[in-house]
């Protein structure tokens, strides 16, 4: 049963991983001076743009390779918890804010669980282990 959980949270972590890259790459081929004028219209200040498209941009690499997946994760949350308030509630749930709502959720889920097949945290942890049993 472990084996199909750690499964089912690879995909959430890949997926999640190439949701967040995405998003972040595509700001940054749009140019992120759109991004950073309509994070100034809705009331967040525009140099934040460039912080979130960059930890959506470099945090979906880290996720889909398994690095540092606890806490990129946990920077998701409350990007998708102010995307919600600030947009998502306005346009209601369906249609509105559910996707962001699904991402918060995916986050938060990796946040508390971690995700170590096939990732770049469990070879170092399984690396660190075997070394430390070398040692005692």
């Amino acid at each position: 049963m472990k084996t199909n959980q750690e499964i089912g949270t690879l995909f959430v972590r890949v997926i999640l991983g190439i949701i967040f890259f995405l998003h972040g790459l595509q700001a940054y081929q749009g140019g992120l001076g759109g991004t950073a004028a309509f994070f100034g219209q809705i009331g967040i200040p525009e140099f934040m743009a460039y912080i979130v498209k960059t930890i959506e941009l470099v945090g979906g690499i880290a996720l889909i390779l398994g690095l540092g997946t606890r806490i990129f994760a946990a920077l998701f949350v409350p990007i998708m918890a102010v995307a919600i308030m600030t947009v998502g509630f306005s346009k209601g749930f369906v249609g509105g804010y559910e996707f962001e709502l699904s991402l918060l959720v995916m986050a938060l889920y990796l946040t508390l669980s971690g995700s170590k097949m096939l990732s770049i945290d469990g070879m170092l942890k399984h690396q660190q282990q075997s070394n430390e049993a070398k040692f005692h």
